[in-house]
């Protein structure tokens, strides 16, 4: 007899029969129903999580996620490479770990380091905050003295933890950052990953070293944000900055203050002021100005409230790749072990300048001169992004206790610039920007 028997055959109360099987089948039935409902639903989401757009996928659409791609790193042939770039070639020489070393300032200090016979391991992203093949280009240079990249990311931690493992770090450099001040207002985020997680996650695993290496890191004449008194000293306020970027810096030195006092890691700020010269950034106004004077476009000159002027305190890579230096020859030895803090360390921040500031204007009288080309001036008024109206380096402190002195004019500094940019984007490189 079917089933459909048990169902009266006249209107009034339902009673089922309580039979076990009929009471399994019901339960199956419904349990299944309920997973064929909740399988549509995580079928759903997989599909909305997999097959949205582009645009929507926050790993695509956040530049500050990029380096979190998959790099290629591991095996006995690379370790041997790290082993060899890392090796020490002179008495009494160091060890150093340089992050960001195909930025920049990376470069110029990795290749400083090295000529003097010291063990240098460069680690970097090689993002495209700017052109890319100006890092390889600054890669392919330093390949050529011996120093090897390592290609990976600071917030990478099992790496780290690998290069420290291959390598007994006498001192890191730490100069990979999210630099630019505008930049920071089209993608914050990035400024975070890198200025902040990426200095903790480095800071992480140089505390759990043994032997924990000093420490020299690039923090900014920018933490001293909307401060008016001039010059600026490192004993003037720094809680007023003005950008995100000059936030994220500000918090990395209480970030080193903090791994100091707890772990008893040897660590050194280095407040560089409007860093120019060869192989300099793309983003950087005397870069783009030289740029844009020979592409014949208007380059813009910004003036503060009553037409006050704009002035930076550019200090010549030079300059700075000295007192880098100078600071890692000072650093003293970090106390912990294993993370454990067994006695005070050393903690010094330094400004590194030019105590000379140079009105933006008279930067763009001397490119003419150097360019034998009359720049197409747009008077702008300062926009509120972050800069700021003036920029002016107090360094009598690292004079006394590292032996700064700085030496390059900036009408010198420009004309070696601008030799660099012209062989270099004239001898079968891309134009710039």
């Amino acid at each position: 007899m079917s089933h459909l028997d048990d169902i009266p055959s006249t209107p009034g109360k339902f009673k089922m029969e309580k039979s076990p099987y009929v009471h399994n089948r019901l339960r199956w039935h419904f349990s299944l129903a309920k997973l064929t409902f909740w399988s549509f639903i995580f079928l759903g989401l997989i599909v909305v999580f997999f097959f949205r757009s582009p645009s929507s996928n926050p790993l695509l659409q956040d530049p500050s996620r990029r380096s979190l791609r998959t790099y290629n790193w591991g095996g006995p042939a690379w370790e041997k490479q790290v082993r060899s770039s890392a090796r020490i070639r002179s008495r009494n020489g160091f060890s150093v770990l340089v992050t960001g070393a195909a930025g920049f300032v990376g470069t110029h200090v990795s290749a400083a380091l090295k000529r003097r016979g010291d063990g240098v391991l460069g680690l970097d992203n090689f993002n495209d905050y700017y052109d890319p093949s100006l890092k390889r280009a600054r890669q392919a240079l330093l390949e050529r003295s011996g120093v090897f990249i390592v290609e990976g990311d600071i917030n990478d931690s099992v790496l780290l933890r690998k290069l420290f493992e291959v390598v007994a770090f006498t001192h890191v450099m730490h100069l990979a950052a999210q630099a630019g001040v505008r930049y920071a207002m089209e993608n914050p985020s990035s400024y975070v990953h890198s200025n902040i997680a990426g200095l903790v996650s480095l800071l992480e695993v140089c505390k759990s070293a043994n032997p924990q290496p000093a420490i020299v890191w690039a923090s900014s004449s920018s933490v001293y944000g909307l401060n008016t008194k001039v010059p600026f000293s490192e004993r003037d306020r720094t809680d007023q900055p003005a950008s995100l970027y000059a936030a994220t810096k500000k918090a990395g030195e209480e970030i080193a203050h903090t791994f100091n006092h707890i772990y008893g890691l040897s660590l050194t700020g280095l407040r560089f002021f409007t860093v120019y010269g060869p192989w300099g950034r793309p983003d950087m106004a005397y870069f783009f100005f030289t740029r844009d004077i020979l592409k014949g476009k208007s380059i813009p000159i910004f003036e503060a409230a009553n037409h006050g002027t704009v002035a930076r305190d550019f200090t010549y890579v030079d300059d700075i790749v000295k007192g880098c230096l100078a600071a890692l020859d000072t650093a003293e030895k970090s106390t912990g072990s294993g993370g454990k803090k067994k006695g005070p360390a050393q903690l010094r921040v330094y400004n590194l300048g030019n105590t000379s500031p140079v009105p933006v204007s008279d930067l763009v009288s001397i490119l003419e001169k150097l360019l034998k080309v009359n720049a197409k001036r747009n008077i702008m008024k300062l926009p509120r992004n972050g800069d700021v109206q003036f920029t002016h380096a107090n360094i009598s402190l690292a004079q006394r206790e590292l032996g700064y002195k700085p030496s390059t004019d900036l009408q010198t500094g420009l004309k070696k610039f601008v030799r660099w940019y012209v062989s270099y984007y004239s001898g079968g490189k891309k134009a710039a920007g």
